[in-house]
């Protein structure tokens, strides 16, 4: 019996609004937007009066299910985004104004509308272009058309795609997202409080060299080449170094460069440190120890180009 009373309505109220007169719904239908600040809630009723067939007005309208019960997770996220786009049109003069309505259909008030539609699922914003009228589509169609959620539920978008279709464009702006600012002011708050901190470091000469040291030894070492090639980080069989001299795994840049670390800080060593050694033992043995280091680690490297290339024709220890 419950089910029969929405289906009774559907063929009831036509023959009751068939006594109002296009502009008697329109004074009515501005008056229920006025009372409900930008947004007409409907019941079975209202929606015949908003979409009647001789209508030079449009309409947008959210079919949502609000209830609890109903555990529309989508309805309740999407809900606050339609409400600031429909309040967001309040600020169009009258004239414009008053030409489209906003409003918002919920499945409890209003089930002999849901299953006219044959609306199964919610949210859905259907928009009812004008049906008579200078607003009236060129190509003559009245059906209304469904809001596409493939930009998610957010305001913007919604405003954006809806005043192609409204007399004027939708005035929204999103709200001023103060958390943001609040991030940048304590970021530099933060920054220049910790600024008395690093000055003295970022003066330092063997700071700036260290960073110059690494940024050499990354980019030669082939960084920028494995990741311009998207080469992986190693080979499907476990392997780190890549055949020929056009291939290179990641794994292979961090060995590398590690390599050039050690030659480089080797040479350092044995240019600037060892001959400033006050013990003449302690810098002859500096002297062999930094030597082997670089004739070790240099033949590493010698032999790495022979793994890559067996043609390679040069040899040192390994």
């Amino acid at each position: 019996m419950m089910l029969l009373l929405p289906l009774l309505a559907l063929f009831v109220l036509p023959l009751c609004l068939a006594a109002v007169s296009k502009e008697q719904a329109h004074t009515e239908l501005v008056k229920l937007a006025a009372s409900g600040n930008g947004i007409i809630t409907i019941d079975d009723r209202v929606y015949e009066l908003l979409t009647m067939p001789n209508r030079d007005w449009s309409a947008t309208i959210v079919f949502t299910a609000m209830d609890p019960r109903r555990k529309c997770s989508p309805c309740r996220t999407f809900q606050p985004a339609f409400d600031a786009v429909a309040k967001s049109w309040k600020k169009v003069p009258a004239a414009d104004r008053d030409q489209h309505f906003f409003a918002f259909a919920n499945f409890d008030d209003a089930m002999a509308t849901f299953q006219k539609l044959g609306i199964q699922s919610a949210p859905v914003v259907m928009m009812f272009p004008a049906a008579e009228g200078p607003r009236k589509a060129a190509n003559g169609k009245t059906s209304p058309l469904t809001y596409d959620f493939a930009q998610g539920y957010d305001a913007e978008p919604l405003a954006e795609q809806l005043s192609r279709h409204t007399p004027a464009r939708i005035p929204y702006s999103p709200p001023v997202d103060w958390s943001k600012y609040i991030v940048i002011a304590v970021a530099l708050l933060a920054g220049s409080i910790a600024l008395r901190f690093i000055y003295p470091i970022l003066q330092s000469r063997l700071f700036w060299a260290g960073v110059t040291l690494v940024i050499i030894l990354t980019m030669t070492g082939g960084q920028m080449f494995v990741r311009i090639r998207e080469m992986p980080y190693a080979g499907a069989d476990g392997q780190w170094i890549a055949g020929g001299y056009s291939n290179q795994f990641g794994q292979e840049v961090t060995v590398v460069a590690m390599i050039y670390g050690v030659l480089a800080g080797s040479f350092l060593f044995l240019t600037m440190v060892v001959p400033y050694q006050t013990s003449q033992g302690r810098q002859h043995l500096q002297v062999w120890l930094w030597s082997a280091t670089i004739f070790i680690i240099f033949s590493v490297l010698v032999s790495l180009f022979r793994i890559k290339n067996r043609g390679y024709p040069f040899k040192l220890f390994l």
